[in-house]
């Protein structure tokens, strides 16, 4: 390997631009419940995202994962909720439709979810500024003491008495010296994918078309009756039909085909797609899978229209604005979750949230993924978003402290959604008392998620 070339950067002051309470980096899912959360009773919180918009992978095709249970009861409640009430008000969001492989679907409008996003951390109070990006830390010892941004103005701080990493790559952990793991034991990460969305769709001819001749488009672990009954849906398999494409030459990326409706009437959301070896946190890697998954979508819109029933005179309308990352670095915390945690139930007492999507591998080679079900739910603990040595820091979203394994379960949107609340929450309670968000009491942390409708689990009440 070459010698990497360098140069030396010489020591300037920058103006620090804020000066806040809680500051979070990323607005994805999990970057503004957390925001809102934290500026819940007047703390001066601060959001940045790097790009023009709020939403993260909300806003780029597809559905939000999660918010039921595999016995089909609500575990995903307070303030991720509230966020769905406001898409649903303005017809941009379904109910949380049960979903035998995903346990639930929740359809959102993508374009309204970047308005709904930034209208609720308005009305929160919480300095939101875009366009700009993290590229540093303020470091004093241990202790992280705010972010360096870079934008249009330049090199900028902005600092924070704690701040909530929710880039979803653990940017902010990464660059403050918190240890982190990347991939599998080799490596090897989940591969990304580049959805789209195609119209025109006849989303009857194809439900029923399932439904009506399961042998030929059979489906992974949904039975056909589901299609029979729900004209809106996921359709996860048809591999026998893409078998067929094969044969006639085409190059498809994936074993299973993954159809998505979207909430307007003949619109399907193409989740097939996937660039292998791809790091996301790399640049020229991250530029390859944009192009590379471009040059696949072609391909998977030719088999569509060929093979598909429905896609006959379905037409390409748009692409998602970057590519849907499932894994990067992932932090070691005070508590690093594993795959038997979660297939085995586990309860935790410091427990913030509880899930249940199953363990959903996209195999990093290879163009198949293996799901494993607990077959109720587990617990998220408080301890798995504290960085093991940084302080003033939190982290929430799909970079908690996990395996390779247990972050392919917990990285979906409303396991994410219920860590923001959770860490906001926390932060704010740090704040207010002037101590580390490792000193937080987490009972005390527990009973104002419970008072402000988060759900812990059945029979649990406020002073446990």
């Amino acid at each position: 390997m070459s010698e990497v070339k360098t140069i030396l950067e010489p020591a300037r002051e920058i103006p620090v631009r804020l000066d806040v309470d809680v500051l979070v980096v990323g607005g994805g899912p999990a970057g503004i419940i957390a925001a809102q959360a934290a500026a819940s009773d007047g703390l001066k919180v601060a959001l940045i995202e790097s790009r023009s918009f709020v939403g993260g992978n909300m806003t780029i095709g597809l559905p939000v994962l999660g918010f039921l249970g595999q016995k089909g009861n609500q575990i995903i409640k307070g303030l991720p909720q509230k966020f769905i009430d406001r898409l649903k008000a303005i017809d941009a969001a379904s109910e949380h439709r049960p979903c035998p492989l995903h346990m639930s679907l929740t359809l959102v409008e993508p374009e309204a979810v970047k308005n709904v996003g930034l209208q609720v951390l308005e009305e929160a109070g919480v300095k939101v500024l875009l366009y700009v990006f993290a590229s540093g830390v303020v470091m004093e010892g241990d202790e992280l003491k705010g972010v360096i941004i870079e934008s249009k103005s330049g090199r900028e701080a902005i600092l924070a008495k704690t701040i909530i990493d929710c880039t979803g790559d653990a940017d902010i952990a990464y660059k403050a010296g918190v240890e982190c793991e990347q991939g599998n034991d080799f490596g090897g990460t989940q591969p990304p994918t580049l959805m789209f969305c195609m119209a025109g769709v006849d989303t009857e001819k194809l439900r029923m078309s399932i439904a009506e001749e399961p042998r030929t488009y059979l489906t992974d672990f949904i039975p056909a009756e589901y299609f029979g009954q729900n004209h809106q849906f996921i359709v996860v398999g048809l591999r026998s039909v893409m078998a067929k494409a094969r044969e006639a030459g085409y190059n498809l990326p994936v074993e299973r085909t993954i159809l998505i409706t979207g909430l307007r009437e003949g619109e399907i959301w193409v989740n097939m797609s996937r660039i292998n070896g791809v790091d996301g946190t790399n640049p020229e890697s991250l530029t390859f899978g944009e192009m590379e998954g471009r040059r696949q979508i072609e391909e998977i819109q030719r088999y569509l229209k060929e093979f598909v029933p429905g896609f006959e005179n379905a037409r390409f309308t748009k692409m998602a604005p970057f590519l849907g990352i499932r894994e990067t670095r992932r932090i070691v915390g005070k508590y690093v979750l594993t795959a038997d945690d979660l297939l085995s139930c586990r309860r935790f007492d410091d427990a913030i949230a509880v899930a249940s999507y199953p363990l959903d591998i996209h195999h990093p080679e290879g163009g198949d993924c293996t799901l494993k079900w607990c077959g109720d739910s587990y617990d998220i603990p408080y301890r798995s978003l504290v960085p093991a040595k940084v302080k003033n820091l939190l982290v929430a979203g799909r970079s908690i402290s996990t395996t390779h394994e247990a972050m392919s379960a917990i990285r979906v949107m409303a396991p994410c959604m219920a860590m923001g609340e959770a860490a906001g929450r926390a932060a704010k309670i740090a704040v207010r008392k002037g101590i580390q968000p490792a000193e937080v009491d987490v009972k005390e942390l527990r009973a104002e998620l419970i008072a402000e409708g988060a759900y812990l689990g059945e029979n649990v009440l406020v002073n446990n």
